[in-house]
């Protein structure tokens, strides 16, 4: 029987069977054969009780072992449920919340796999096109016969180039650090105007390259619960897109409130506004619309959403009745 290959078992008869035997003796003593005749019956059959209840307890743990070993090599096998009480029906439920536990953090396991895989096929094919352009600049340079105006168109558009490859590492750095949750966010007393101040000064020379007036009305004390200098980016990317979607001697406008249920930060600009189908993948990775600015990576708005929803916050975006789009942020005071 399997249940003897237990050498706590094989110890315990052999414990009771000594006790057993002391036991029977010493009713043939005090008894005589009277006494040695009920004893013997008597723990005989307590013996084989002993070891029924103990084979059928045996059985149950051999069960579950068999269970967990099906489970371990992955053939889709469950854990019963065990309505019973006791110490084993104890070990059977917390058994079960394990299985579940270990499933549920291979399941997201594999998901930040097929996540990584994605991320880096992105940023593969984002870096492909600027780095394909400077070999092909650079094999320009080498050429005896460019002028020197040419070289410096070429030095131009080598400096644009590797801007834009420093933004676009930048940013993915930042969004790796949110996505692993390794931020180290702030949660202090942020004001509306400081944060406005703060992002316009990112494009202040750009907008005044560009010819685009700059319109900031915020409410006096209009604060919010987060981190300023993570905030000051996500205005910034926001502000960013929006200037390089407006045409010069065009405007950005800001407003700021608050009331008791959230913080609320409108952007607006005058530009030729969002088409209808980009609106809703305007904040995915890499997403590039029809009406694409030269300049743009697809990853700011990305950006900002994650830093604005880290915070309690939310973000959206739609069309301007006239014309441009708009943009508003809202920090809410309790979770939403």
């Amino acid at each position: 029987m399997k249940l003897f290959r237990n050498p706590e078992i094989k110890r315990e008869i052999l414990y009771y069977i000594i006790v057993y035997l002391a036991g029977a003796a010493l009713a043939f003593r005090q008894l005589g054969g009277k006494g040695a005749g009920i004893v013997l019956p008597a723990g005989a059959a307590a013996l084989v009780l002993h070891l029924c209840f103990t084979a059928k307890r045996y059985r149950r743990i051999a069960q579950m072992s068999e269970k967990m070993d099906s489970i371990l090599h992955d053939d889709g096998e469950t854990l019963l449920q065990d309505c019973q009480e006791g110490e084993l029906a104890v070990l059977h439920t917390q058994l079960s919340k394990l299985v579940l536990r270990m499933r549920e953090q291979a399941g997201n396991l594999q998901q930040d796999k097929i996540f990584l895989a994605d991320a880096l096929a992105d940023i593969s094919h984002q870096l492909k096109t600027p780095l394909t352009s400077l070999q092909l600049l650079a094999s320009f340079l080498q050429e005896d016969e460019v002028s020197t105006e040419r070289r410096r168109e070429i030095a131009r558009d080598i400096v644009t180039l590797l801007g834009r490859i420093d933004w676009l590492v930048y940013a993915l750095l930042k969004m790796s650090r949110l996505d692993a949750g390794t931020s180290g966010m702030k949660e202090e007393t942020v004001s509306v105007a400081e944060l406005t101040e703060q992002a316009y000064q990112l494009v202040a020379v750009s907008m005044d390259l560009r010819d685009i007036r700059w319109d900031c009305q915020v409410e006096p004390e209009t604060s919010f619960t987060g981190d300023m200098s993570w905030s000051v980016e996500a205005v910034g990317n926001i502000l960013k897109n929006c200037m390089e979607y407006s045409e010069p001697g065009g405007a950005i406008h800001v407003t700021g409130t608050e009331n008791p249920l959230y913080t609320e930060l409108v952007i607006r600009d005058e530009g030729k506004g969002i088409a209808p189908e980009d609106l809703p993948h305007l904040f995915e990775r890499f997403y590039r619309g029809k009406q694409n600015s030269t300049e743009s990576v697809g990853i700011g708005l990305s950006l900002a959403q994650k830093i604005i929803v880290q915070q309690n916050g939310t973000i959206q975006v739609k069309n301007a009745p006239d014309r441009g789009a708009i943009f508003t942020i809202r920090f809410y005071k309790t979770v939403v």
